[in-house]
This record gives C-alpha cells, sequence and structure tokens, in this order.
C-alpha cells in the first residue's frame, strides 16, 4: 500500500519503506484516516488446561477465547499450560516490553504446593539460585505456608524475578518435588484478589498509571 502510494502523513503521499513519525501525526490509507487503537490493560485469571496465546495450531484452549473485547490483546508473558492464576493482557506494545524484560527484574508471586514436606536445605537452595540450562537462576523469596503431615504436601509461597520456561517446575524438580499446584497471584504491583477462574476485568486508569510509574520506578 505505501509503494502504490496510497498512504498519507499529514496530507503528504508517503512512499518509501521504514519511514519514522514522532508526534501527533495523521495517517490516511485511501483517503481513509486511521485511529489510534485505544492502550487497554486486562487482568485474567487463567484457568489451568488454558494456553497463554492467542492461537493453537492444535486447537487447544487459548486466553483469547476466554476474553471476549473489542481490542486485540496479547498476553503479557505466559504461565504454562497446567498453571493458573494472574495474567494481564494489553495492545500497548511499550508496556509489554518492559513487563518481560529482563533487566526490569519484575517480582512475580506464586503460591505452590509441591508434593513432600519441604527441606530446609531445599529451602536454602531455593533462596539462593539452581542452575538451569547452565545459568543460575536469580535468587528467590521463598515462605513456607503450610505442612500437611496426613497429605505430606507442602504450600509455599515463592517470588522469582525473572520468567524462564516452567521455572519454578524446574527448580523444584532439580531439589527433588513434584508442583502439584502452581498459582499466581501478584505481578508488579497487580494483585489477582477476588477475581474466580476465567474471570477477567479490565484495569481502571489509575491502577494502569500505578503500573507505570511502578516500572519507571525499577
Amino acid at each position: 500500500m505505501i509503494l502504490a502510494g496510497r498512504v498519507r502523513v499529514d496530507g503528504e503521499i508517503v512512499n518509501t519503506l521504514g519511514q519514522k513519525f514522532k508526534g501527533d501525526v495523521k495517517i490516511e490509507v485511501d483517503g481513509k484516516l486511521l485511529k489510534k487503537e485505544e492502550k487497554v490493560v486486562y487482568l485474567l485469571n487463567k484457568p489451568k488446561n488454558v494456553l497463554s496465546s492467542v492461537s493453537d495450531d492444535r486447537s487447544r484452549p487459548c486466553v483469547s477465547d476466554l476474553v471476549d473485547v473489542a481490542y486485540r490483546l496479547y498476553p503479557i508473558g505466559r504461565l504454562d499450560f497446567e498453571s493458573s492464576g494472574l495474567l494481564l493482557l494489553s495492545n500497548d506494545g511499550d508496556l509489554c516490553q518492559k513487563m518481560i524484560h529482563p533487566k526490569y527484574k519484575i517480582p512475580k508471586v506464586y503460591e505452590v504446593t509441591i508434593k513432600g514436606l519441604i527441606k530446609d536445605d531445599d529451602l536454602k537452595l531455593l533462596r539462593n539460585g539452581i542452575i538451569l540450562d547452565g545459568v543460575k537462576t536469580q535468587k528467590a523469596k521463598v515462605e513456607v505456608m503450610t505442612k500437611n503431615l496426613n497429605k505430606q504436601t507442602t504450600k509455599l509461597k515463592m517470588t522469582i524475578y525473572e520468567g524462564r520456561n516452567r521455572q519454578i517446575r524446574r527448580m523444584m524438580e532439580y531439589c527433588g518435588y513434584e508442583v502439584v499446584r502452581l498459582h499466581r497471584i501478584k505481578e508488579a504491583n497487580i494483585e489477582l484478589k477476588d477475581l474466580r477462574p476465567g474471570e477477567y476485568r479490565r484495569l481502571k486508569i489509575h491502577e494502569v498509571k500505578e503500573l507505570r510509574r511502578y516500572l519507571d520506578e525499577h
């Protein structure tokens, strides 16, 4: 369309690829003004067995099947297929990049239930970092919430500052524990609170402002 001269910027035909414009410019295609899509952020309580994706070539359920809105939303980061909890979705590319870029070290808080009664040595190992794929994980916060002697399970509250593939599950496997439930309850300054599985809501304007401020400060 650009090469064909169908695009105008501030009334002038632009037929050179790769040109960039700053500020509030007026873009037209075939004489029709393009409207900028409003930037929004949604919070979803992702259920288990749902992909953190907008499509799947194996026809598995995706988060896009759950969030029925007029905006083109994309997940910010991922929760693995078997995990549940807080997942942010947005059409704001700049915000998404800041949320997932390793340099920002955005804290993500999880409730983790494992088989077995965790040992103090393993807690220390998890807190200090574990070698995965030849690279040590960043230090994590790990708090024992409850130990169920009858079921022989431990419930932990765990905060990590990176988003490596299946990180918590692999950290637990390294220590010899199987994760039976992994549920994210907080990311940055956004908390899941009382949303039920599959429910979602749009973040309020002040919540998005607070999130941006949080990112700028970190």
